[in-house]
């Protein structure tokens, strides 16, 4: 390399670390998102196929779910990932005490999101929709419980990362930490906003 090219390459390694990273947490976190949007890719393309072989059986099966407890919870998603959001923002500030109290405002919101899809899943198998019932029931119980999945484990996560931020500072890596299970929380919201989509709305005048 000449000279003239050592004076005009651009001098990263004295930069904060926060000037070079471009892409928010760890790239495992990343690599994993990718991987589970493949997995639910795949259902949902499964959904659409036996729905349109089967368009006035999903949509008669459809016609029993309560868009409303389906709204509810994705309210409660929403707002849980802008707690998780604006915990990440109090948490690059050193702000741990409000970190938490938006984590853990996040997890109330996945709680009450698990009661009301409890509620739901209570009132549909009192009135005889099981996942036997026939192919919209089978897609509408995989699909939601291991969304459900998702958010017992991210609500663990979140419970961490209250506990990480309570300290008075923040390294480097913990803070790769916040950012990479905020990223898997925004993951299981978008996640459900697609199956709201898909299970409640597709097909409903």
């Amino acid at each position: 390399m000449t000279a003239v090219d050592v004076r005009t390459a651009p001098d990263t390694a004295g930069q904060p670390e926060r000037h070079r990273r471009k892409i928010p947490g760890e790239v495992g976190i990343w690599m994993f998102i990718g991987g589970d949007m493949i997995s639910f890719s795949f259902l949902f393309f499964l959904f659409l196929h036996y729905r349109a072989n089967d368009t006035a059986g999903f949509t008669a099966s459809q016609a029993h779910l309560d868009q409303n407890l389906g709204l509810l919870n994705t309210l409660l998603m929403l707002t849980s990932s802008w707690l998780v959001a604006s915990g990440v923002r109090f948490a690059a500030r050193q702000r741990g005490d409000l970190a938490a109290r938006c984590f853990l405002g996040a997890v109330g919101c996945a709680a009450a999101f698990a009661v009301v899809k409890a509620v739901e899943w209570g009132g549909k198998v009192a009135d005889g929709h099981t996942m036997s019932s026939d192919e919209f029931f089978m897609f509408y119980y995989c699909c939601a419980g291991i969304h459900m999945i998702h958010v017992v484990i991210g609500s663990g996560v979140l419970l961490s990362m209250a506990a990480t931020v309570r300290r008075s500072k923040l390294a480097g890596n913990e803070q790769r930490n916040i950012e990479s299970g905020a990223t898997f929380w925004h993951l299981v919201d978008l996640l459900w906003i697609v199956l709201f989509a898909l299970l409640y709305l597709v097909g409903q005048s």
